[in-house]
């Protein structure tokens, strides 16, 4: 049985529905290894294909065609924490010792973290746009814990503060008397993009990855496992997919109309955010960006008295920090562009235009 409870894991609101896809995929229906499958993709477009949420792989799923076609993902040598929403692993709260070395899930119990098995079966947390929070009270393990959260709602829930963690301890208490582990969505793995994107969505077929001839090191997609992933020889030659970026953060500092210029210059124009898909994709690409906030295609209008896109739209769809977009604000005889904050909830903000920021182009 599944209970909700609201939680501000996004602090958006979404008034239209659109497709957005981050990345251009491109399937290139020529058979190579994977290596030379990669330089390929590097030669013509951006690299070897990254997934970062089911929505790409939906995307993908379209190129298969009775195919097994090669993705990014390869092994290393180096084990990292992610999370299975495909957030950076920024905030940790591990218990006391933990974690050893010896197991790749995560489980929460009285607001600590504990590393496990990912065979074990736990109850677990997911969570949906619109109900927030959700217990599930049925043991599973990790790997059929995220697939069922993925199905029924978003995915296994993440942690970003402490803040939140105590929301999702008094959360789980509410509803768990027995004090038992519950997972959440941290894991870790050795895998790695070959865009070095910090992406930690994985879509694993049921027991892969399981490197059966002991040199299985790259990734492909299966057809007859309904698009689900396994590792395989890297020698091994397939069809691939190319993806190329849609969004592009430029570490210059510039002001808003000099950004906006060289958007327009060098690729098709500064970003406009008009639904909760594009503001993930922002808020994947930000944090590679140098200045605490990045200008986005966002201006105020003094003349209409609204903020508009610098797309044509006005704004439907909004992620504003409070305090900001006020109509108080805007009265203001500055002229004020948005931007998104490159830390912390990465929401809008109002800024004088002539401040000198990053800012995120599109190339699409």
């Amino acid at each position: 049985m599944a209970q909700t409870l609201y939680f501000p894991l996004l602090l958006i609101a979404l008034c239209s529905i659109s497709e957005c896809v981050q990345r251009q995929y491109h399937f290139i229906n020529e058979k190579k290894n994977s290596a030379k499958a990669q330089r390929y993709c590097r030669d013509k477009y951006t690299d070897l294909a990254t997934v970062d949420n089911m929505n790409d792989m939906i995307q993908l799923n379209k190129s298969l065609n009775n195919r097994r076609i090669w993705i990014g993902l390869q092994k290393t040598r180096h084990y990292k924490w992610h999370w299975s929403s495909g957030d950076p692993a920024l905030f940790l709260n591990w218990a006391s010792g933990q974690p050893d070395v010896n197991a790749d899930c995560t489980f929460i119990r009285n607001g600590s973290w504990h590393d496990w098995p990912c065979t074990k079966k736990c109850r677990f947390i997911c969570y949906n746009m619109s109900q927030g929070l959700v217990f599930v009270d049925q043991k599973m393990n990790w790997r059929a814990a995220q697939s069922y959260c993925r199905q029924n709602h978003i995915d296994l829930v993440t942690v970003r503060n402490q803040n939140e963690n105590q929301q999702l301890e008094k959360f789980i208490n509410d509803r768990n008397s027995s004090g038992s582990a519950v997972w959440i969505g941290l894991f870790s793995d050795t895998w790695q993009w070959s865009d070095q994107s910090n992406s930690s969505f994985r879509y694993w077929n049921s027991g892969e990855p399981n490197n059966m001839l002991w040199n299985e090191d790259c990734t492909a997609i299966e057809q007859n496992t309904h698009g689900k992933w396994i590792d395989i020889s890297c020698n091994r030659q397939y069809p691939f997919v190319c993806h190329e970026d849609k969004l592009i953060v430029i570490q210059q500092k510039l002001s808003w109309s000099e950004a906006l210029r060289y958007c327009r210059q060098h690729h098709v124009d500064l970003v406009s955010v008009q639904s909760v898909e594009m503001q993930y994709e922002v808020m994947n690409v930000v944090k590679l960006a140098s200045t605490e906030a990045v200008w986005l295609g966002l201006r105020f209008s003094h003349i209409l008295g609204i903020w508009f896109w610098v797309s044509g739209e006005t704004v439907c769809y909004h992620n504003w920090a409070p305090g900001n977009g006020t109509s108080e604000e805007d009265c203001e005889p500055t002229v004020r562009s948005g931007a998104v904050q490159s830390g912390g909830h990465q929401t809008w903000i109002s800024r004088p235009e002539t401040d000198r920021l990053n800012f995120i182009c599109t190339n699409y």
